[in-house]
């Protein structure tokens, strides 16, 4: 019988109390802490740890003021950036991490600052982050952010679908925003992060940046080089050729075929051939420290479903002109005619790229397209990809009836 995994919580009992300033007492250096319980990043994680405690410092310093504050670091690994957090004077700091291998390490540091430390042992995509905070410290939206904070060197495998969530959860106000405008400082892969905050016509523009800057606040604040990490993140880069070509009997019976026997002669023949590397190398990946604060108003304010499905459905086509993109959101029967009836109401110019469109010319494409959606409810639940894939079975269904028909004739012949 298959059980889930329940999460686990370590708390110290003792009262938090308030202190004007918090030293931690002689510990073991993380590094140390990392050779005395033998951890070791795991690839299939992105675990890659930061152990210069200036650069954690430097971290936690942009997310304000956070002396008496409740703090939640996402994935603390050995405790690097929980170091810093603790130096800052928190009252309460809730650690979520999914690694059980670095539990043990945690708990030295709970037992070094009693009673303001909280671990839990689960995954933060799972987490139930409405629960994670004294209900005292909510918020209404209208006001300041709330004192809580949320902090996290974020591994590169789940940085963008987390991100995704946590903009739903603003729009929602619902989860670690349900205490308010809860107060954001991740970490992402540099190229993530610019386009996080990404401009009009920028090559980094993205789904991902008008998604988060029409919800928050979103600032670069700056660069970690990936030489400070251990192990370095990177991904390889192979290039490879095709060797040797086609020979020249083929080429000549080429000649005598139709161009399509052609093509398949000379495609079989580099399959067939041997792949050789003339390069392989690792690139350094460099991580950006971005700071996020919800917006009290979202600048479109339609439901999140609705303006990621519009988002999604414009750069999916990131290159061509937008209204390509804008074409996906309706059935085939009538596509073009409601393409134009949106792309006019909603004055945006077709011939723009989805990268040079502004926030406004989205806010009126989601604001235009929730019309038509009320005048016709099927609009939405409407999904251009399964439309593709019943084509592509029909097709195939066809063919597949219609080959023994062709054979029978065959035969009779």
């Amino acid at each position: 019988m298959r059980t889930r995994r329940k999460e686990q919580e370590f708390c110290l009992m003792a009262v938090p109390g308030k202190v004007a300033a918090f030293h931690l007492p002689p510990l073991p250096t993380v590094g140390e802490i990392i050779k005395l319980f033998r951890l070791k990043a795991q690839k299939q994680l992105s675990q890659n740890f930061l152990l210069d405690l200036r650069l954690t410092d430097k971290i936690v310093r942009q997310a304000g003021k956070l002396k008496n504050t409740h703090v939640c670091e996402v994935g603390p690994g050995p405790g690097g950036i929980t170091r810093s957090i603790l130096s800052a004077g928190v009252e309460q700091l809730l650690l979520i991490e999914k690694d059980a291998r670095f539990i043990p390490g945690l708990q030295m540091l709970s037992e070094a600052a009693p009673g303001r430390v909280r671990i839990v042992h689960g995954d933060i995509l799972t987490y139930k982050m409405d629960k994670a905070f004294p209900k005292h410290l909510k918020k209404n939206w209208e006001d300041e952010p709330p004192d809580i904070h949320i902090i996290g060197n974020l591994p590169f495998s789940v940085s963008t679908p987390l991100i995704i969530k946590w903009l739903e959860n603003v729009s929602k106000k619902d989860g670690p925003f349900i205490y308010g405008r809860t107060q954001m400082t991740l970490t992402f892969q540099k190229e993530v992060a610019e386009r996080l905050t990404a401009n009009p016509g920028g090559k980094q523009r993205s789904r991902l940046s008008i998604m988060s800057q029409h919800l928050c606040n979103v600032e670069n604040c700056f660069v970690i080089p990936g030489q400070a990490f251990v192990p370095k993140p990177e991904f390889g880069s192979k290039v490879a050729v095709i060797s040797p070509k086609p020979p020249n009997k083929a080429r000549r019976k080429a000649k005598n075929c139709r161009l399509a026997d052609a093509m398949m002669i000379i495609c079989c023949h580099l399959l067939s051939a041997r792949f050789s590397l003339v390069n392989e190398r690792n690139w350094l990946v460099d991580v950006a420290v971005v700071h996020f604060t919800p917006l009290v108003q979202p600048k479109i304010q339609q439901p999140f479903e609705l303006v990621e499905k519009v988002v999604r459905s414009v750069f999916q086509f990131r290159r061509k002109y937008c209204f390509r993109g804008v074409e996906t959101l309706f059935p085939e029967g009538g596509r073009l005619k409601r393409t134009e009836q949106l792309m006019m109401t909603a004055d945006v110019d077709p011939t723009l790229r989805p990268f040079q469109l502004s926030m406004s010319h989205f806010r009126n494409l989601c604001n235009t397209y929730r019309k038509m959606c009320d005048e016709d409810p099927s609009l939405f639940v409407y999904n251009y990809r399964e439309e593709l894939k019943q084509k592509k079975k029909v097709k195939n269904l066809l063919k597949s009836t219609s080959q023994p028909e062709q054979m029978e004739e065959e035969n009779q012949l």
